[in-house]
């Protein structure tokens, strides 16, 4: 759940940065992706460190 939270809230912190940026459209879909990915790995650790510890 951690995972999806953080590919989603990635995304949409991607799209507002290349908006407030003044990017095009690629330039949002490109920063969605990368931050998406970013958070989501990001997310992905933070569960295995959560389930290391319980």
């Amino acid at each position: 759940m951690i995972i999806l939270l953080g590919i989603l809230g990635g995304a949409i912190a991607g799209a507002l940065v290349a908006r407030r940026r003044k990017g095009n459209a690629a330039d949002i879909a490109q920063y969605a992706v990368v931050y998406a990915i970013a958070f989501g790995l990001l997310g992905f650790i933070v569960t295995i460190v959560i389930e290391r510890l319980l």
